[in-house]
């Protein structure tokens, strides 16, 4: 009678064991299609101005992250993965690099926002069990903070409400000037 028991009690551990090891495969598989799904990122985003763009045309810096960051456009969540230690590098130099001309509160904010998001992608897909879900995240945010980095920029170089009564007082006189011209021109013509 012991010997039919312990047959049964091994064969219910092997059918149990061969239950988990086809979860952890079908798990596996998962996973692989999950890490080779592109990322869907909202491509809407913000062109530089032609003063803010002068600036950024110099700064090198600039031009890799941006390029870096126009990548993960059409990528997946593997690539970014394999290239986080390089995203955090580049924001950081990117950080460190900002030119005088655009060193302003707003910009140094957007700028310490960016790096800690590419750290936080670095750290999560350095994780021994990295979530899809987290680095798809943070991916996304990276493309937004730099989309508001560069508003951050163009605001930078918007002309004041003072800028404008300015411009408009100088119109103003010109037209004055203008119209007194043409007044001028009329009584002389009437006159002769």
């Amino acid at each position: 009678m012991k010997f039919p028991l312990f047959v049964i009690i091994f064969l219910c551990l092997i059918s149990c064991k061969s239950e988990a090891e086809d979860s952890q495969n079908s798990n596996e598989t998962n996973d692989t299609i999950s890490y080779d799904k592109k990322i869907d990122i909202d491509t809407r985003g913000f062109d530089l101005e032609p003063e803010a763009k002068k600036y950024a045309s110099n700064w090198l810096e600039f031009i890799t992250a941006q390029n870096e960051v126009k990548k993960l456009e059409n990528t997946t969540t593997r690539k970014v993965m394999n290239n986080a230690t390089a995203i955090s590098q580049i924001m950081n130099s990117l950080s460190i690099s900002l030119p005088d001309s655009l060193r302003a509160v707003p910009v140094e904010a957007r700028l310490n926002v960016l790096k800690t998001k590419a750290h936080l992608l670095e750290q999560y897909s350095k994780k021994q069990q990295p979530d899809v879900k987290d680095i798809d995240r943070t991916a996304k945010e990276i493309y937004l903070e730099f989309n508001n980095l560069k508003l951050q920029m163009n605001e930078l170089f918007l002309k004041t409400l003072e800028d404008f009564e300015k411009e408009l007082d100088e119109f103003e006189r010109m037209e004055r000037e203008m119209d007194s011209t043409a007044i001028e021109d009329t009584v002389e013509n009437v006159v002769s």
